[in-house]
């Protein structure tokens, strides 16, 4: 019986911040997958296993959560002063799309390393020992994100003793910085607030009317309280995840405040964009215990986030949400920064399930129009496994 051999594909396996994802360069993917299409698209979710009726991923690199259902592809920058070029897919567990219309924060904290130890940085622009600056062009969104990458004895460091809630081990810590992080995205017209408003009344059929904060920046993120849908905010993933009354509400609103953003023009798109915008919801600080055990204090945190990616609660947080939750919380009158006290301030500390977690920015008003410059955070990253992926030969 005639049979298609497998090909194999130069790749590495990396966890950067708390999600995991599959790491290409772009001149190493087969010559169809090069460009954007069907080819790639196809290649992509026979990598990650996907589309999987059964939701395990088994036949795959993917572990069946939106978190480690990722993949990136890099290459030099053809930008003015960029190093690297950074595409993210987002695949789909159950069906067949990957999603290209937003970035991911946690596994940017992997892009300036992975380019470092593959060449596409160059070599005079990495110390012996010190920090490298790789200027990275996030092509999914059109930002600049520069990451600080340590280098020990010319080569990444990649151990440390930085912490980080949701992952279980120390590491290296990357500093990113999201540069300009209001998100120009089509139909929103590159507005921070596409409404015009820090805080809209969204009406939802069959939920009602809502307080909400939608903003553009880091990632298109809908900003509800917790305890206008019936929650505390120290939720964690059990609560929400095996809930499908509860899943499909917030569904419901977060295709509603997408079509508010400009983001979709009818609500049934949602479905086929489901990577953005994000859906979170925001309460004053408590105590509570995170997923790990970890008893959190309220005076550890100015506030609760929880937040959702594919249609689950996240585990810990979503990079670019935390930039979401540092912009909106730096802007006086916004549903997070009121959760978070109300008053003007240049950082914020956040519970999320996995424990807590700090995100700084800096806005500024004029004419009426907020901005910020930037947004800063810590992660860390580290390659899991390296060599080759196999695939099919004719899976694209």
């Amino acid at each position: 019986m005639p049979h298609t051999p497998q090909i194999k594909i130069p790749a590495t396996y990396i966890r950067g911040g708390t999600s995991k994802g599959v790491f290409f360069r772009l001149q190493d993917l087969p010559e169809a997958a090069q460009v954007p299409g069907a080819a790639r698209d196809a290649l992509l979710m026979r990598v990650i296993g996907s589309p999987d009726p059964y939701g395990k991923q088994i036949d795959g690199m993917g572990a069946a959560t939106s978190s480690t259902s990722k993949t990136v592809i890099l290459s030099k920058s053809s930008k003015p002063d960029h190093d690297v070029d950074y595409l993210f897919g987002q695949v789909s567990i159950d069906k067949p799309f990957v999603d290209w219309s937003g970035n991911c924060g946690n596994l940017s904290a992997a892009v300036g390393p992975f380019a470092i130890s593959n060449g596409l940085i160059d070599a005079s622009r990495v110390p012996q020992n010190g920090t490298a600056t790789v200027r990275i062009w996030q092509a999914n969104i059109g930002k600049t994100i520069i990451a600080h990458v340590p280098i020990t004895n010319g080569a990444v460091q990649e151990t440390g003793d930085f912490e980080l809630d949701g992952v279980t081990f120390p590491a290296a810590e990357v500093q990113l910085e999201f540069m300009d992080p209001a998100a120009e995205e089509e139909g929103a017209g590159g507005a921070m607030f596409p409404t015009g408003n820090l805080v809209d009344d969204l009406e939802v059929p069959g939920i009602g009317t809502l307080k909400a904060t939608m903003i553009n920046a880091g990632i298109p993120t809908i900003f509800v309280n917790a305890d206008a849908i019936g929650y505390t905010g120290t939720e964690l993933q059990d609560a929400i995840n095996g809930d499908a009354k509860a899943l499909a509400m917030f569904e419901t609103i977060r295709a509603y405040g997408s079509l508010r953003m400009g983001l979709i023009k009818n609500v049934d798109e949602a479905a086929k964009r489901q990577h953005t915008p994000k859906i979170a919801f925001v309460a004053k600080p408590s105590d509570y215990v995170s997923s790990s055990g970890k008893q959190v204090s309220a005076g550890d945190i100015d506030l609760h986030v929880r937040a959702l990616s594919m249609g689950k609660l996240h585990h810990a947080m979503m990079g670019t949400a935390a930039v979401a939750i540092g912009t909106a919380a730096a802007i006086p009158g916004t549903l997070v920064n009121l959760a978070a006290g109300g008053d003007a301030r240049n950082a914020v500390r956040f519970g999320h399930p996995s424990g807590t977690l700090r995100v700084g920015a800096e806005a500024t008003q004029a004419d009426g129009e907020w901005s910020v410059t930037k947004a800063i955070m810590s992660r860390s990253a580290r390659v899991l496994m390296e060599g080759w992926v196999r695939v099919p030969g004719d899976a694209f």
